[in-house]
């Protein structure tokens, strides 16, 4: 028994892996977005956020990709994957260099 001889069962097992894939990557963002709520200074919020947002993008696109299947589109969220590994720690560190060169302090336990 193959996938190939059941292309029903196939199809749904795609789907229910991208849409597993989609929801962790929702789940991610969503933490990411508390932890810019929540956080107490610049500096904690972009370690958490550019973690957090690099990973559940990553999820949302990879199952976006798989939903897709083979096509064009695959390519460019292929493209847009890799760029986003590239840019978001490269945007991340300039963020909180810019804030540190401005005078941003650190948050600390005596400032709560």
């Amino acid at each position: 028994m193959s996938l190939s001889e059941y292309p029903e069962v196939a199809q749904l097992l795609i789907s229910t892996l991208a849409a597993g894939l989609i929801l962790a990557g929702l789940f991610f963002l969503f933490v990411a977005a508390l932890g810019v709520l929540r956080l107490p200074d610049v500096f904690n919020r972009a370690h958490a956020v550019s973690l957090t947002d690099s990973l559940g993008a990553l999820f949302l696109l990879s199952g976006l990709a798989l939903y897709q299947g083979f096509s064009t589109n695959l390519v460019r969220i292929v493209i847009v994957m890799i760029l986003l590994c590239l840019l978001n720690p490269v945007i991340a560190h300039a963020t909180v260099r810019s804030a540190m060169r401005s005078g941003v302090e650190a948050w600390t336990r005596e400032d709560s």
